[in-house]
């Protein structure tokens, strides 16, 4: 008896995971699954994603697009997720998006042809900190002859630096580098170790508040629009930032800089309606976003293009042009040329 009734829960066991197999088979026979591709978890990257993910998923559900966020290594390798279809969409620092796109730099020989930008997320602004008796013009090409952080090896810090002392006519050879992280390059240029170092990141900067804070005899530098022009000759990333005064402890004036973007990207293989819904849809629930991270409260409508060079995604093309935004004739996608 005991054995009957030992066959007949297994029966209704494998009976039961059938029915809810089959069940949710159906749910999800129409549903479009969309991976967001960010960095690591512990970054700025991922929680945006995520966050991004939970509105399209929340707000799309009469749509049937069920969204996640998706760690990752970040911007290089997001470009091979998007590449080979293991992610739909991908956020990317905006000179990884611009190489990809024109075959240079880290993918020299492996253009990405297909790649297509959906939004401005936020912008990495520009932090170049010098101590003030190293300062002669109090702009950026100060750094020659200093003792200077580019950022931890291999880091997206030490790419975008090194192109944007290219763009100055500069080389390592023109400074003592160092691959500090934020923190550390403060503490060193505090104990005399360092003259300065490249610090880019959403305002503020927890480096650089401390910086001021703790009477560092340092300053951030400024960049001229001369040298956003030659800097941009070398990778078209850039666009003008000015930090507000009082961002940082006893800084009581504008500060005119750089910033590049972080881009949330897709694929051109991905379907106009799609990319149209999501944009929409993100810029509709801006409010939901500010909530995730406080470097989403940079996400506008007004700033959606800023610092954009790898052409539009049609859906995207197609909402901003709804949206009554002036599109550069360079951001118009190709296919819808």
């Amino acid at each position: 008896m005991q054995k009957k009734w030992k066959i007949m829960i297994t029966i209704f066991t494998l009976v039961f995971i059938a029915i809810v197999g089959a069940r949710t088979a159906a749910e999800n026979k129409d549903k479009k699954f969309i991976s967001v591709a960010t960095a690591s978890t512990g970054g700025t990257y991922y929680p945006i994603g995520v966050g991004m993910a939970n509105v399209w998923s929340s707000h799309l559900k009469g749509e049937k697009i069920q969204a996640s966020g998706q760690s990752s290594a970040g911007s290089i390798e997001n470009i091979e997720l998007l590449r080979d279809g293991e992610a739909q969409l991908a956020i990317l620092q905006g000179l990884i998006s611009s190489q990809a796109y024109a075959g240079n730099g880290s993918f020299e020989g492996k253009r990405y042809e297909d790649l297509r930008t959906i939004s401005m997320l936020w912008p990495n602004v520009e932090h170049f900190v010098l101590m003030n008796d190293k300062m002669e013009t109090g702009t950026i090409e100060d750094i020659k002859g200093t003792g200077f952080s580019v950022g931890p090896q291999a880091s997206g810090t030490e790419q975008s630096t090194v192109v944007m002392m290219e763009g100055l006519g500069l080389t390592k050879k023109d400074i003592s580098p160092e691959y500090l992280g934020y923190s550390d390059t403060v503490s060193a240029m505090r104990d005399g170790r360092l003259d300065g170092g490249s610090l880019p990141a959403g305002i503020p900067i927890s480096a650089v508040t401390d910086m001021y804070a703790s009477n560092v005899k340092a300053s951030i530098l400024e960049v001229t629009d001369e040298q956003l022009e030659s800097i941009n000759a070398v990778s078209d990333t850039w666009y003008r930032y000015v930090i507000p005064a009082g961002t940082y402890p006893r800084v009581d004036k504008d500060i005119s800089t750089i910033a590049q973007p972080n881009l949330l990207s897709t694929t051109k293989e991905i379907d106009e309606e799609t990319i149209y819904i999501l944009t929409k849809a993100l810029y509709e629930n801006l409010d939901e976003m500010y909530e995730v991270h406080s470097s989403a409260k940079e996400m506008t409508l007004e700033t959606a293009l800023d610092g954009v060079s790898v052409p539009l995604h049609a859906g995207a093309y197609k909402y901003f042009k709804e949206a009554g935004l002036d599109i550069p004739e360079n951001l118009i996608p190709p296919e819808a040329k």
